[in-house]
């Protein structure tokens, strides 16, 4: 849809997002584990003034002529909550950003945003799939960090992960601190057995060289890698890893690797299969809990069509258990809507404490939610926690035909193709960035879009909501999909 009347006093105004508690981190996951300062820890800062910051990724824009080359812009937070003004965009024509665009490199279509160097301000590893030569032999991937900057991220300075000759690089890219040190580490595959992945510990030096690496087997079978979650899931204040598989179009299982004072441990115990991931404490037991989307009948293809099922795996001594856990749908009481064959509820999952009472909430993604007679226009529902957990008690739902809310619902458009709570002015509450990548902008399809929803007391709320698209960053149009992937949004992209 074309939302540029609709946005521009919105837009000019700068008024913006704000709220949130830094309870949402590394790819959706709790900021702060069980047995850390997760609800005063500010995460996400790019340029250590306090407050969190939103990057976002256009993977699909066209840029310098070469299509799905990519680009990310990063939005500072402050007082007010995010402005056009004070966003950033970035891609590999920036000036020290490693190589140039090329066609399908998908610059920054996974990002994770930490602090890797641990100078105390976050930045930002994202993931291309460019090739490039080193030493004359070819490597498949790239991940690039971007280094976070008392005046904000410019690209000067940025860094390739290092790798060696003739190896693929950047599968699975998953942050957390898995040996309990204070320092942030990647998981990722990192050089060319597919059936190790490495983990990458902390701190990275500014080259882009870790402290150390640990190569894990973590196949047991011919598949692949599908997604992952990290977070404290048994709460001894060290985060854990979870992965999870598929085979052509079934799905394989997950595994748990527990983090230690060495490192994740070389050995897994089995979970449940998950099509999307998210992590947060929803019952303030001091052990984060695993938010999944369930794959229908264990099956991949039939994802396109599922109304959508949320299941939740409460932490415990032993991690994610799978007797104490909580099924929620569309259908479940005070859950807004009717589960509808392709809603895909829960396509998108993050987690973070909206409303500032000390449990973490959810963000589930609907994109194909149809809005009255409009197909796939999109919504977002959000899932309060409570002393017994997630419930559908006190529910909201959120799209574009919502009051206050910017813009008009129209087909296709898949608002909450991507959703992130997290601290935008620093008031206590998480606030809701949410992407629709397909929606179209003076009539340029797929431009895509991002919204802001600030957090209350009562939950979301849509006053003084803020949107924001490429058109007002000056940014690449056509087919970006602008708002497919934000930072540490550790979801599957849709279709």
């Amino acid at each position: 849809m074309g939302i540029r009347t609709m946005l521009a006093i919105a837009v000019c105004a700068a008024t913006a997002l704000s709220g949130g508690t830094a309870v949402a981190a590394p790819g959706g996951t709790s900021a702060g584990t069980a047995g850390s300062t997760a609800a005063t820890t500010v995460r996400e800062d790019f340029n250590g003034d306090g407050y969190q910051d939103l990057a976002v990724a256009a993977p699909a824009a066209t840029v310098a002529g070469h299509s799905w080359a990519g680009y990310l812009t990063v939005s500072y937070g402050s007082a007010k909550g995010l402005t056009t003004a004070n966003t950033t965009v970035i891609d590999q024509n920036t000036p020290g950003v490693p190589g140039v665009p090329g066609d399908d490199h998908g610059f920054g279509y996974r990002m994770f945003a930490e602090d890797l160097d641990h100078d105390g301000l976050t930045d930002l590893a994202l993931v291309t799939h460019e090739w490039f030569s080193s030493e004359g032999s070819a490597i498949n991937g790239s991940v690039i960090v971007l280094w976070g900057n008392t005046g904000g991220i410019t690209g000067q300075g940025a860094a390739r992960i290092a790798a060696s000759s003739d190896t693929q690089v950047g599968d699975n890219l998953t942050a957390g601190d898995f040996d309990g040190d204070g320092t942030r580490d990647l998981m990722m595959l990192h050089g060319d057995d597919g059936d190790f992945r490495s983990v990458l510990y902390g701190p990275f030096t500014r080259a882009g060289s870790p402290a150390r690496e640990q190569r894990i087997n973590m196949f047991d079978t011919d598949n692949y890698m599908s997604n992952t979650a990290a977070g404290d899931f048994n709460g001894d204040g060290i985060e854990d890893l979870c992965t999870f598989y598929v085979y052509e179009n079934h799905a394989e299982g997950g595994k748990l690797w527990l983090g230690t004072p060495k490192g994740l441990s070389t050995t897994s115990t089995p979970l449940p299969s998950a099509a999307a991931t998210a992590v947060g404490d929803f019952d303030k037991d001091g052990k984060d809990d695993l938010a999944t989307r369930v794959i229908p009948n264990g099956i991949t293809e039939d994802l396109p069509t599922d109304p959508g099922t949320i299941k939740i795996y409460y932490g415990s001594a032993s991690g994610p258990s799978t007797t104490r856990t909580k099924t929620i749908t569309q259908d479940t009481a005070g859950v807004p809507g009717v589960g509808e064959k392709g809603d895909q509820f829960g396509a998108r999952l993050s987690a973070g404490d909206v409303n500032g009472d000390g449990y973490a909430d959810l963000a589930a993604g609907v994109p194909f939610e149809a809005i009255e007679k409009t197909k796939g226009a999109g919504a977002v529902v959000l899932l309060k926690g409570g002393a017994g957990g997630l419930s559908g008690t006190g529910s909201q739902s959120f799209h574009q035909d919502s009051a206050g809310v910017p813009g008009v619902a129209e087909t296709g458009d898949h608002f909450g193709g991507s959703v992130r709570l997290l601290d935008i002015n620093k008031d206590g509450k998480a606030d809701l960035a949410a992407g629709a990548p397909d929606e179209n902008l003076d009539a340029v399809a797929d431009g895509g879009a991002v919204w802001a929803l600030r957090g209350a007391a009562a939950g979301l709320s849509t006053t003084g909501a803020f949107a924001f698209d490429p058109v007002d960053l000056g940014a690449p149009v056509p087919g970006s999909r602008f708002g497919l992937d934000l930072s540490n949004d550790n979801g599957p992209n849709i279709g």
